[in-house]
This record gives structure tokens, sequence and C-alpha cells, in this order.
């Protein structure tokens, strides 16, 4: 007698169908290794770089434009949730399955769909949904040009589309969140048809097949490119952020002033393109590491330079001398490898850090990855050099103030001028260039420290809370002081941020036992009462809910609710239907 076969089982240890009509015909247009329909294939996919975890009935690799075309056809015949991913480093889940939906999801990973051109003279680039900042970056060093992020995203390989179609932020004050008025996508429309539309701005014909493997090729010259019609970068975002006095924030993903078509849309549509400005990368740079005692002292040197400067800064990151201290030991393994080996090495780390703790699952050893790397780097010394060091012995609040060209010696002048006449308020340091890039190293791997401290603390601590949020540009109390009934629930906070844009992600590592879904409203609520906005540039996901005007938006963009239904904590049923009011979770 045959022996029978167990069914495949969920990452829960349920029964998971795997005779759906569909998975033929996506296996004729893909082929059988680039459908994934085992769990331990599809966790990778399934599974967010920090939150969010689902089941797929698949998971997709297209290896062209056309065949994300073909798959996207098949998929909306057969009525299956689609969620697009590129490079899956999102912070809020919002490109992997979550919780329980009403129709099977099929998860199509763009990761195949590589390539990039320049164009205008390398003044713009088209890139295709795989792509990712570092490659972009990469490609644009010979012409002495810059993508719009160049540290932060971009070294964990995050991807140019995603970063669009999240309203991404960025450490950089010129540039603002990604955008771009000029893309070609899919959408499935009111009658539930998948239609392809073309706003690249590029003549390609009208057929599907014909029209994406013509982009794909490159099979256009000059003459088939139009001027832009539209914006392919926030053009007046640094006149926004200039504007110190006005009571909103500077930038936010529910601002509907930059939701247009994929920009913002967060999965709800299929972008197989973007056109994109680059930027002319400065001719002289200079960081200056300024301490103060007082968080008003940083205060008055963001509304001076904003208002009077006649040269913006390139960035200014602002860390709290704790958040400093727990990314100076549990950063410190990010910080060796892009010191070391570069930041094109930093996806191959976390590669390795999942498949470790995929291995660390069977033996039901937890968070094996983050506490075999805590170990190697506990036995270093420290890696900062000593003008950060007595920076941080003299001084509570940091800001890493980066100047570019004539704003150089613009800064110099003011620093000097403000520090001998406020000797006691705090100092400021002129970086080497090797200090510079130490200093903002350190600054990008305090973004993943809260993590590490987190995991490696283990039953020591309660729950992580990572908000991202966005103050009033006319915020002075921007330096939080929560009230007694918050706090007494916190073991650690870590602040830091994009201190000029008013961008400030802030960790909380609570203590044990507290209840975290408390604390969170709490710490919702407060921030409400501040005229803040929230969350700033991660996106929604599944962690935040999604205001009027975004959900409005994602309405537009998929009358179905077939793409990603449910970010933003909005309903997951088919057209929208009502749900029982949790947000399908």
């Amino acid at each position: 007698m045959a022996r029978q076969q167990n069914p495949i089982q969920n990452h829960k240890g349920k029964p998971m169908t795997t005779n759906h009509p569909a998975l033929a015909e996506l296996a004729a247009i893909v082929g059988h290794r680039h459908l994934l329909t085992k769990p331990a294939k599809t966790a990778p996919y399934r599974k967010g770089f920090r939150y969010g975890e689902g089941d797929v009935l698949a998971v997709v690799q297209p290896g062209s434009l056309y065949e994300l075309w073909q798959t996207a056809q098949t998929c909306v015949a057969h009525d299956l949730i689609i969620i697009m991913q590129a490079s899956n480093t999102g912070l809020t889940g919002g490109s992997v399955p979550y919780g329980d939906y009403d129709r099977p999801v099929v998860l199509i990973s763009a990761r195949r769909l590589k390539g990039i051109r320049l164009i205008e003279d390398g003044a713009q680039a088209i890139a295709l949904p795989g792509a990712t900042l570092y490659e972009l970056e990469d490609e644009l060093t010979a012409i002495g040009r810059e993508p719009h992020s160049v540290i932060g995203s971009s070294c964990i390989g995050a991807s140019i589309i995603g970063g669009i179609c999240n309203n991404s932020g960025g450490a950089l004050i010129h540039r603002g969140p990604a955008y771009t008025e000029m893309a070609l996508y899919a959408r499935v429309n009111e009658h539930g048809e998948l239609e392809l539309i073309n706003h690249l701005g590029i003549n390609l014909g009208q057929h599907p097949e014909s029209l994406l493997n013509r982009l794909e090729r490159g099979d256009y010259t000059d003459a088939d490119i139009a001027p832009a019609s539209g914006q392919t970068s926030d053009h007046e975002y640094q006149d926004r952020v200039r504007d110190i006095d006005a009571d909103t924030p500077s930038r936010y993903n529910n601002d509907a002033r930059r939701l247009f078509e994929a920009s913002g849309s967060a999965g709800r549509l299929i972008v197989f393109a973007v056109r994109i400005d680059t930027f002319a990368k400065p001719e002289r740079q200079q960081i200056y590491y300024i301490g103060a005692h007082d968080p008003d002292t940083l205060t008055e040197l963001r509304r001076h330079i904003l208002k009077n400067f006649k040269n913006l800064p390139v960035s200014g990151e602002y860390m709290h001398r704790d958040c400093y201290d727990i990314a100076e030991r549990y950063g410190r393994d990010t910080y060796l490898v892009i010191d070391r080996l570069g930041s094109k090495h930093i996806p191959a780390f976390f590669r390795w850090k999942n498949r470790i703790d995929r291995l660390g699952e069977k033996l039901r050893l937890k968070n094996l990855s983050d506490r075999l790397s805590q170990c190697a780097t506990d036995m270093l010394p420290t890696h900062l050099p000593p003008f950060m060091q007595h920076m941080r012995e003299q001084y509570e609040h940091h800001l890493i103030l980066k100047m570019a060209d004539g704003g150089v010696d613009e800064a110099a002048s003011y620093l000097k001028q403000y520090f001998d006449a406020h000797p006691h308020d705090g100092a400021y340091y002129a970086c080497s260039g090797k200090e510079g890039a130490q200093a903002t190293l350190h600054r990008f791997a305090a973004a993943g420290a809260a993590n590490r401290y987190h995991a490696v603390k283990g039953r020591e601590v309660g729950d992580l809370l990572a908000l991202d949020i966005a103050l009033r540009r006319n915020e002075h109390d921007w330096f939080e002081r929560l009230p007694a009934e918050i706090d007494q629930h916190i073991a650690a906070k870590l602040y830091y941020g994009h201190y000029f844009c008013h961008v400030m992600h802030q960790d909380y590592i609570l203590k044990p036992g507290s209840d975290a879904a408390a604390v969170k409203h709490a710490l919702l609520a407060y921030l409400d009462g501040k005229g803040a906005e929230y969350p700033a540039e991660h996106n929604v996901g599944h962690l935040y809910p999604a205001k009027e005007a975004l959900a409005n938006f994602y309405r537009a963009q998929d009358p179905t609710n077939s793409l990603n239904p449910g970010i933003g904590k909005t309903t997951k049923k088919k057209h929208w239907a009502k749900s029982c009011g949790c947000g399908g979770h």
C-alpha cells in the first residue's frame, strides 16, 4: 500500500491548499523553480524585515516584466489577492501577509526584475521593480551624481520602487520624500479587469507584451522620451522644510499632497517602472559634530539655519546620549560590516542572519543570529573615535550636521560665532572625512540597535515599540518628556531622527509585564495632543491606521481591494466590504 503523504502545513501548523488550479498556470509562466509553495521556502518572503508574518498560496518570482504581467493576469482571473514585494526591507510589515484573508494570497517577488537606465544625460533614471538604491548609487558614481537616498534604506538593499510606493523619507534635506508623478503601472479597475497604464513619458507602443519587452531591453531612443510632464522628485520640499513657523509637519505618509498614482500606493498598484530624478554630487562636503546640554540649543540652531542660511544642510541627524550608548554596543556589528566591507555587503549580512535564525527556530533557539553576533562584538574594543567619546561624556544631545559647497563656510562661521557667544551651552567639532563617516555610520547603526538590545535581553524586558513620527515644523518642545503614567512602563528609550525635517524615530523598550497595546495607545494619544503625524516615512503597513485621505487614495487605486488589502488597518474584504472593525487582523 502506498504511504499517504502528509499535507503541507502553514507556519501555524494548519493544512494548506496545494492543488489550486492557478498554481499550474503560474508554473507554466515562471517555471517550477520560481513558484514556491512549501512554507520553508516561502518563509523569507512571508516574514517581514522587522514586523509581520502570514501565509500564502504561493510566492511567484517572475523573471521578466511580461512574466509579471502574465502572473498578475492569472491571479486576477482566479480572484487571488496579490501582494507585491521588492526587497522586503519595510519596517511596518507592508509587503508581507498578515492575519487572515477572504481569498487566497499570492506574493509576487520582484527581486529578479533588475534594471536601471539613465536618461536625460543622467539627470533622470528609469528603474524597474527589483532595482535597488545601492545599484542606482553605483551606476551614478561614474557621472558624479547621486540617488534620492545614499545611506539608510540604501544600505539594507531597499528597492527604488519600494521607496516611491511608500513615500519613504531619508536623511537628505534637499530631497524630501521619495516621489514621482511618472510611472508605468497596472491596476485592477472597478470591473475587476487588469489594465496597464503608461505615464513614464516614453513611447513604447500599446500592446502589453511588446511594450514591456521594449522597456526591459531598453529598446527606445531619445526621440521616444518626452520631457517630464510631472514632478520626478519633490520639487517643493526645500521651501516647505524652511517654513519653520508652520504648525504642520514637513512630511508624513498620510499627507494627501504626495499621494499620486505609484507614489504612496503601497502595493495597491503593480508598478513596473518609475521615472525619477538624480542629483548632482557636491564638490565639497563637511560634517560638524555638535553636542548640547539642552535641547533648546539645538532648537535655536535649527531655526536659524533653516531661516537664514543661503545653503540648506545636506543632512542633520540627531541622537540622544542613551541612544548613542545602546547603538555603540548593540549596533556594533552593523557598523563594522559597513566600515570594513562596504554597504553593498549589508544585504548579504542580513541574509546570513535570516538563515541562522531559521536554523535557530528548528533548534528552538530564539534570536540565535543576534545572540551570536552580540557575543562576538562584545569582545571587541570600542570602534568610535576619541572625539565622539569625549562628546558623549560631555553632552546629552548630539547633532551630526552635514554641509556642502557654499554651506561649509556658512556653517563654520555661524557655529564659531554661536558657541563663542554661548560656550557653556555646547560645542562643535569639524570632522575629518574619516571621522565624519564614522559619526554617520554610528547614527545609521542606531536604527537597528533597539531590535538587537530587545532580542538579546529576552525576558529581562517587555515588548519593543518603535514609533516613526513627524513633528510640527514650529514645534519648540520637540524633545519628548513623557508623563509619569506612561514613563513608568518604559525600561529604555532610544531617540534619534532627521532633525531639520522634525522626523523622529523613537524606540521604547517596555518593562516586563507592561501592556504594549495600552502603552502604544497612550503614546499615540500624547502625540496627537502635540499635533504630530505618524507614521512619518515608514508607511502605515499593518502597524498604523490609514487616515481618511490615505484610505480614500487606496480605495481609488484598488476599487476591488485585491492588491495588498488590510494595510493601514483597512478591511481585507473584497470590494471594501465592512469587516468586524479590527482591520481584518
